[in-house]
């Protein structure tokens, strides 16, 4: 089942949602004060378009972590502009760039955050908490997120019942129910074992081909190879 997104009213207006790309970064880099100031990312420049599957790949300490951050919305760029679904997210305030970065980025992690004591089913409706969606709406998509993903039968399963790549899947779900415009994923697979990371794949991959923006942050090869395209990140400086 295909998601389909839907704009907040409390978003703000991109210029051209039908045309602009998902991502698009001009110029944009990340430079820490110092003393010394440290430039963890270059100025670079990115598009990612509407329904690409992209890998990022680089060494430890390449800068992928800092990349993750800025596309991710949880740090601002220092010079530069970031395009969100054609919205300038420069100009945002603080309040705003979170209400955007919970509308229209779903993350993906390597370690599943997972309330442990909660059941898939609620792990998923927790991400809509604050959403002023109903309680029983809430519920309605955290069931169709999971059924999506292949747990419709392990809903009341709380984490510690799941398999690593169940509860890498619940958090895929999680990830999905606010219909958002990217899935963001930071070494997805880096948990699991070989048969695990393979189901995992082969979701963004079905995730991808029923449309979805996918942009994976790996270090694995085999994981970047899934990619339609592959970004290299390299003391700071990206290659598209």
């Amino acid at each position: 089942m295909r998601l389909l997104r839907r704009q907040s009213r409390q978003d703000p207006q991109p210029s051209d949602e039908g045309d602009s790309p998902v991502i698009e970064l001009r110029g944009v880099g990340l430079t820490y004060p110092g003393p010394p100031p440290v430039e963890a990312l270059h100025p670079c420049d990115l598009t990612v378009r509407r329904g690409e599957f992209i890998t990022v790949v680089g060494p430890s300490g390449s800068g992928k972590s800092t990349f993750l951050n800025v596309a991710g919305l949880l740090d601002s760029p220092t010079s530069g502009r970031y395009l969100l679904d054609g919205i300038d997210t420069a100009a945002l305030p603080d309040r705003e760039r979170t209400a955007l970065r919970g509308r229209r980025i779903g993350f993906v992690f390597q370690s599943f955050h997972l309330l442990p004591h909660r059941s898939a089913l609620e792990n998923v409706a927790l991400a809509m908490l604050y959403t002023g969606i109903p309680r029983a709406q809430r519920l309605v998509r955290a069931r169709a997120a999971l059924d999506q993903v292949g747990l419709g039968h392990r809903t009341g399963a709380v984490p510690g019942r799941l398999s690593g790549g169940e509860r890498q899947r619940v958090a895929i779900a999680r990830a999905l129910v606010g219909r958002p415009s990217l899935l963001l994923c930071d070494e997805p697979t880096g948990n699991l074992d070989s048969a695990n990371a393979a189901s995992v794949l082969g979701l963004l991959d079905d995730l991808h081909g029923a449309g979805m923006t996918v942009l994976v942050i790996t270090h694995d090869p085999e994981v970047a190879r899934r990619g339609h395209r592959t970004v290299t990140i390299r003391d700071g400086r990206l290659h598209p």
